[in-house]
């Protein structure tokens, strides 16, 4: 561990770093949500990066790409999902992108961020010709992710299709996907699937919609799907939540959910003050009080005390533990972001149960830019996973640290011990 990570281990482990906010002075001290047990830095990025738990009883644990039966100890390649993708149309595209496990019904629920686009080039990352063409796919397996019952696309129930799949969403001309890793379904103690998820929208004249200066818009919507008789899943779409364009130009991104102690489901998305320095960068919530059929207008999410905190137009993540508490990791920063950047300092924090927001004596700084990263080019602390250890019950966050506009990556692995309520 070099000089800057013994720094960063330290203010993180004390919790004496609080972003946006000043502490008061004689204020008594609160322990933080976390310390970090270990960090790790490499070359490529750990079997652990977006890896679930694929089994109710054995610690099998799945990622896109690696497979483990022994908690992590030892990984093996799977290639499970590669046999679904053979054969298709040159140009068609399946992005297993996250996923979750039922453990009611022992079975692992993944989806895809597809594209039906005939010779579209593979090596564009991002085809803008996407947010009108995305569309998404659902997988069920019952063996740990060693082979898969069915690859089939979302469509809700009653008179939609493939090409109609929900109202208001015609595939073609606008799109629904999938925005970052902290896009990732859950099970409602109901049993109920939840998918949170981004949707491309219409104008009046039924072209893409998109306010000036902005590169993309989106709102966000959640899938509902409740099982049927024979183990599908028959889906609707819940309330769609659309921002105010004034105040987050690009309308709301990459939505993530938790369902809280009492029930209600907590959504919070990324924003953009893009072009606009004058408007707060923030992110934004909604909360759904019926299991995600309905939501709330959407508000900037903000401390528990009442105080706001900036944070830039980037993914973020929440996560229920096993203890039933809800842990949010994501980008704070000190002064107004634009737009997109910077995307560091990088935190974790505890949402509060009541209030469902940010509990701010709870945010411990997990990682920073430091003098080696600056000869670097830019850093992004981005595109995150968070999982917990079933084993030990500690939080497992991974995450790409990447310089110079991405064209350089290295990878992050810490370990973080939950502190006692």
């Amino acid at each position: 561990m070099n000089s800057f990570s013994q720094h960063l281990f330290f203010i993180a482990t004390m919790g004496l770093l609080l972003l946006g906010t000043e502490r008061l002075r004689g204020e008594e001290a609160k322990v933080p949500c976390v310390s970090i047990v270990s960090r790790d830095i490499t070359a490529t990025a750990s079997p652990f990066y977006r890896a679930i738990y694929a089994d109710a009883t054995k610690n099998r644990l799945v990622s896109s790409t690696w497979q483990s039966d022994d908690n992590g100890k030892t990984w093996a390649p799977i290639r499970s999902h590669h046999a679904l993708a053979r054969g298709l149309t040159p140009g068609f595209r399946r992005n297993p992108t996250t996923a979750t496990l039922d453990e009611k019904r022992n079975c692992v629920i993944s989806i895809v961020n597809a594209l039906d686009t005939p010779e579209l080039d593979p090596t564009i990352n991002e085809p803008p010709i996407a947010q009108q063409t995305y569309y998404l796919r659902y997988r069920l397996s019952t063996d740990g992710e060693k082979s898969w019952r069915c690859d089939d696309p979302i469509v809700g129930a009653g008179d939609f299709d493939a090409q109609h799949p929900f109202a208001g969403l015609w595939i073609g001309k606008n799109a629904i996907y999938l925005g970052d890793n902290g896009c990732a379904p859950i099970v409602t103690r109901s049993g109920r699937v939840l998918v949170p998820a981004q949707m491309t929208a219409l104008d009046k004249a039924g072209q893409l919609y998109k306010p000036p200066k902005a590169h993309t818009y989106t709102e966000a919507v959640v899938l509902v799907g409740d099982w049927t008789a024979d183990d599908r899943l028959a889906w609707r779409m819940g309330s769609r939540v659309k921002g105010d364009t004034s105040q987050t130009i690009r309308g709301l991104i990459e939505p993530t959910i938790a369902e809280m102690p009492d029930g209600r489901i907590l959504m919070v998305m990324r924003g953009s003050n893009m072009h606009d320095p004058k408007v707060e960068a923030s992110k934004w919530f909604s909360i759904s009080a019926d299991e995600g059929e309905t939501w709330s207008p959407p508000q900037r999410w903000k401390y528990d005390d009442g105080t706001s905190f900036f944070s830039p137009s980037s993914m973020s993540v929440l996560m229920r533990h096993s203890s039933g508490r809800i842990f949010w990791v994501g980008n704070i920063t000190p002064e107004n972001p634009d737009g997109n950047l910077p995307r560091f300092p990088l935190v974790i924090g505890e949402v509060d149960p009541q209030s469902l927001q940010l509990i701010r004596e709870s945010v411990v700084l997990v990682d920073q830019k430091s003098k080696e990263d600056e000869r670097q080019g830019r850093l992004d602390l981005s595109h995150v996973h968070l999982m917990e250890d079933r084993e030990t019950g500690e939080l497992i966050l991974t995450y790409p640290r990447a310089h110079n506009k991405y064209t350089k990556r290295e990878y992050a692995l810490l370990r973080l011990a939950v502190s006692p309520n």
